[in-house]
Parts: C-alpha cells; structure tokens; sequence
C-alpha cells in the first residue's frame, strides 16, 4: 500500500462524512497516473502554490492602490488569510483539509492588477465580460503552463468558480472558502483603512462591535467560532443569523465608507483609464501581444478580445504601469 493509499485510508478513519473524500474525487479532465505520496487535493494545492500566477498575487492590489507603506494587505495577503480561515473551520468540523486549502489558494489567481477597479473596467470594455472567478478557472483549467493549465480536480475547480458571494459551491470545503473570503476582506479592510487614516475604530457602527468585538482579533475569532459551533454535525456551513447580520452590517459600513468615494479610491479612475488603454492598445496591435498568448489564438481559438483581456488580467500592478509607460510616455535619448 502506498502512502497516498494509506492517507486516504485514514480520511475515511476520521473526516466528517460530509467531507469530500480525496478518492471520490470526480477526477481531472485529463486522466493522470496517482502520485504515491500525495491524495489528489494536496497535489492540486501544491500545483497551485507553485503557479506564477499564485506568485505575481504579491504584487496585486486588494483594495488600497499603491499605498505608502509595507503592512497593507496585497491579493497574496489576503489569499492567505482566506487560506487560514477556512483550515480553522475545515479542521474543527472534519473537513478536507487539503481541498479547503487548494480552494482558498486558488480562488482569486484570475484578479486583475487594481483590484476590482481594473474588474470593473476590463468587464466594461470586453464583449465577453470579464469577472475574476471566472478567469481564476480559466488561469487554472489554460493559462498556466504556456496553455496547459493545471488540470485541477473538479472540485477544486468548482470551489473556485463559486467562491463569490452569489455562488453555490457543490462541496463543504467551497462553502467555507466561500464564507471565509468575505469573513477576511471585510475585516482585513477595516484594519487596513484604519491604518490608512481613512475611517478610525470610533467610526464603526456601536451595534456591530458589541455583537462581533472591539477589535480585529476579537471579531476573527467570534466569527469563526460562531461558524464552527452552527455547522458541527450539519452538512452545510451555517453562521447564526445575528452574527450574519452583522457581518453584513460592516460589509455595507464599508462600501459606504471605504469601498466607494473615499480618499482610498482617488487614484481608481486613472487604473481604470490605463487599463483601457491598454486593451484598446493590444486589441490594434494584437501581433506585439507575448508569443505564448499569441499561441492560444491559435490553438484554443480564443477571440482576440478574450486574449487580450487574459493578458492584462495577469499583470500585476507595477507591470501595467510600466507597459502603459513603455506605450504612452515618450523616452529621452541622447546621441552622447
């Protein structure tokens, strides 16, 4: 028996079984050899942790562009933030560790550079539409490795597409992820725009403290708790209705304070113009488009507004404006 035998031999000995078990996995698209040593989602999470994709999440926005200072959380951040959430809540209701962890790695690997800035302004301008899940998928199922992709299991992939707040995931490992995306970007944007001087503690609503806590450590960890003590033994991943409440509650403190027209958002509007003009830029000039793009026309048979779009999506922040520069800024030169 190998090790990847005994492991999953050991998932049925002690995960919930609600849990989705690593050799029930509906499979990969492409059929693959097994790995002795690792179950099918621990190979996806190490896939996924190793992908450029995962790597240039470093250098993406999360909400506050290009902020002066080392401690704002980037896309990477907050993936992991998300990451450790939701192993909390997988481990103490039995869960499938490795897919919850897979999930939450991967979930946002399709976000553009600028946050939802440059979403919004990618799905304005695309005739396909553009929304982060949906490339999160498609970086994962064709962009990476040249065209590849991944070949992630279908569960990972489907945690992956409904990770939203209006999606539906078909497994208890995708609903914690799901839960537990909004659980950290609402909380992590509240210490973010303290931090930033945007809003102060004093300007959260009285009502949501004194049922969540006084600060971020305290509200992390009344919500998980409260998510773990309403789904134990229940085959959904449940939060009590107060709680939920106001989690809500500080979600739309957000979106009228920091979220829309705050000083946190002054630059937005100059992101969402260069991504613009980026796209408009590539789609004329499809030919100066990296060769491996270029191959995907070809081969995949994708528009090239599609491609285009895939390219920009993938650029971090710093390599949109430095492309943008290379196009629009004329250089000095000099005949010394």
């Amino acid at each position: 028996m190998t090790i990847r035998e005994k492991l999953e031999e050991r998932e049925h000995a002690i995960l919930s079984p609600y849990a989705a078990f690593s050799d029930r996995s509906a499979g990969r698209d492409v059929e693959e050899e097994p790995c002795d040593l690792r179950p099918v989602y621990q190979r996806d999470r190490d896939r996924i942790l190793h992908a450029k994709s995962f790597r240039r999440l470093k250098g993406k926005t999360q909400v506050f562009l290009a902020p002066e200072g080392d401690h704002y959380r980037t896309r990477l951040t907050h993936t992991l933030e998300v990451s450790q959430n939701a192993r909390t809540i997988a481990k103490a209701l039995r869960l499938n560790e490795d897919l919850t962890e897979a999930i939450a790695l991967g979930h946002d690997l399709g976000h553009t550079p600028f946050g939802h800035a440059g979403e919004r302004e990618l799905n304005r301008i695309c005739p396909e539409g553009f929304h982060h899940q949906e490339q999160s998928v498609r970086v994962v199922e064709l962009l990476e490795k040249n065209g590849r992709g991944l070949n992630l299991t279908k569960e990972v992939r489907d945690g992956i597409r409904h990770h939203s707040t209006a999606g539906s995931p078909s497994t208890m490992e995708g609903k914690i992820v799901r839960l537990c995306d909004k659980i950290a970007y609402v909380n992590s944007d509240i210490d973010d725009a303290i931090r930033g001087k945007i809003i102060k503690e004093e300007d959260i609503p009285k009502k949501y403290k004194e049922i969540l806590g006084f600060t971020l450590r305290e509200r992390l960890n009344t919500l998980i708790h409260d998510v773990i003590s309403h789904s134990m033994e229940q085959n959904d991943i449940i939060m009590s209705p107060e709680k939920s409440e106001a989690l809500q509650g500080l979600r739309k403190f957000m979106f009228d304070s920091v979220y829309i027209n705050s000083a946190a958002k002054a630059e937005e509007g100059k992101a969402q113009y260069m991504i613009g003009q980026l796209y408009d830029y590539y789609v004329r000039h499809v030919e100066e488009l990296p060769e491996e793009f270029l191959g995907m026309i070809h081969t995949t048979g994708a528009s090239i507004e599609r491609t285009v779009c895939d390219f920009i999506a993938g650029m971090t922040d710093r390599y949109a404006v430095m492309t943008y520069e290379g196009l629009a800024i004329p250089r000095t030169w000099s005949v010394l």
